[in-house]
């Protein structure tokens, strides 16, 4: 049952050739037994799920039907789950249970999905590796010396593990597709605002954004179904109707065009990686896809400009976690400041302080039009890069990461290298379009994605190509020795 997508679990629900109690209990002992090695769940939901299964069950006897309905899930533990633990990955929100849902974690459950958990992730979001987690770093099922990719790394190895077909996760400067391409699975950014953020932990508001992680674009499409849509409590969610996703999983490839950027083949990309994504084009070229070289001028500037925005806006969300409402509070405090100092000082992590006074520094008085001013200008250049692009072509194509998943701790020292790893991916958030990444290949028996780009709601080309490609290739069916 365990090595089942999503789609396949819908129709053996479908067919009755199992229950969803079945399966939920099947894979609930799966991961109370493999978990361990990973460490890729922060809390599990065994009372809730088994609820849910038959509550699922149930509705099925009663003649509904829905690809998502007993289908079991989990949630990156940023998405507010009433009454169960919400961490972010850090001390700081150990003890804090949310008292209502977020949009997207209700939208499934009424949908009828199982939720098995809460996966691991990096402490609010923030890095490439899954490695400044409170609760410890998450390990790569593909070999455990290795990270799985941040900050939804859990989510990635508990998928890829095949401790469950997919769970739900966030990309604020690559979080889905860079994980997605170290473990072997399908990922999706979608545009921003098509998924609610409402009930989503912010850690830079104009970038965050909730999407799928599963081992296929089929899937991917099934559980994006269940995740988009406007939410009126969000004011950053855009009203935009829904299409069917899994409608146009089978158009034809022919005669789309796809831009290959010059910038993306420089020295900093592993020459294996380069070698992999020219394969992946020959493959879209068999099925009738034509391939055009395009520019993209200002890439080179859109680390800086990220790590600018983002620690920016996490300075301002983050500022609310002051032990004075919820979330840890240090021990007999001497006075109001002392409060502050050191609760903060306690509950957050290196990495989350660090960005915090980068984002605070980038904010301050003097230094605001040098760098902020500075950094969101170049926001609209990357974005007016890709609307002169997407005048050219219908989709851009590249890879995912520079290089595979480097070994744990590798780059705990040296901050700025695990920075440049989001080379590729980051553009996509500074201009807030749809992205996805999709298993290519293996370097050193780690796995390599390819990244695809979108215009604005065109996750349904995305969702099209990437579901085409994995028809003619069968790297996204390879499964981590051990699981």
């Amino acid at each position: 049952m365990h090595q089942m997508t999503l789609a396949e679990i819908a129709r053996g629900l479908a067919d009755k050739k199992f229950s969803s109690e079945e399966l939920t209990k099947v894979l609930l002992a799966r991961i109370t037994q493999l978990d361990p090695q990973l460490n890729s769940f922060i809390s599990l939901t065994e009372e809730l799920a088994l609820e849910q299964a038959k509550a699922a069950d149930a509705r099925r006897a009663n003649g509904e039907s829905g690809a998502l309905l007993g289908a079991p899930i989990a949630h990156k533990d940023l998405f507010c789950t009433q009454g169960i633990r919400t961490s972010c990955g850090s001390k700081m929100l150990d003890n804090f249970k949310a008292p209502y849902d977020a949009t997207v974690v209700a939208k499934l459950a009424a949908a009828g999905a199982v939720t098995l958990g809460k996966t691991n992730m990096d402490e609010f979001a923030m890095g490439s590796a899954n490695e400044s987690s409170w609760y410890g770093a998450v390990k790569n099922p593909w070999n455990l010396e290795h990270v799985p990719g941040g900050s939804s790394g859990g989510s990635a190895a508990a998928v890829a593990a095949r401790l469950l077909p997919a769970a739900t996760a966030t990309d604020t400067g690559g979080s889905i597709r860079q994980p997605a391409a170290f473990t072997n699975l399908t990922g999706l950014k979608p545009t921003y605002g098509r998924v609610s953020r409402w009930g989503m932990i912010a850690y830079a508001s104009s970038l965050d954004q909730g999407g799928p992680l599963a081992r296929t674009a089929e899937d991917c499409a099934i559980l994006l179904q269940g995740m988009a849509g406007f939410d009126q409590n969000d004011s950053t969610s855009i009203d935009e109707p829904v299409p069917d996703y899994s409608a146009s999983l089978g158009d034809s490839l022919q005669g789309l065009r796809i831009g290959v950027p010059k910038e993306y083949f420089s020295a900093g990309l592993d020459p294996r990686i380069a070698e992999l994504i020219q394969n992946s084009i020959k493959e879209l070229q068999k099925l009738g896809a034509v391939i055009k070289e395009i520019s993209l001028p200002n890439m080179q500037h859109a680390i800086p400009a990220y790590y600018v925005i983002a620690p920016a806006e996490a300075s301002s969300n983050l500022s609310r976690f002051d032990g004075v409402r919820f979330g840890h509070r240090c021990e007999q405090p001497k006075d109001l400041i002392d409060l502050y100092k050191r609760s903060r000082g306690e509950g957050f992590g290196a990495e989350v302080q660090r960005r915090i006074m980068v984002g605070a520094y980038a904010l301050s008085a003097g230094y605001y039009d040098a760098y902020y001013l500075k950094a969101q200008k170049i926001r609209r250049l990357v974005k007016n890069d890709f609307m002169a692009a997407f005048n050219e072509v219908d989709i851009i194509l590249g890879p995912t990461t520079p290089n595979p998943a480097w070994k744990l701790g590798a780059k705990n020292s040296d901050p700025v290298a695990a920075y440049l790893e989001d080379v590729y991916t980051i553009t996509a958030n500074l201009a807030g379009l749809p992205g996805l990444s999709m298993p290519a290949g293996f370097v050193d028996g780690l796995p390599v994605g390819v990244q695809l780009l979108a215009p604005y709601f065109q996750e349904g080309r995305l969702l099209n190509v990437a579901h085409q490609y994995q028809l003619n290739t069968d790297w996204h069916t390879r499964t981590p020795t051990g699981f």
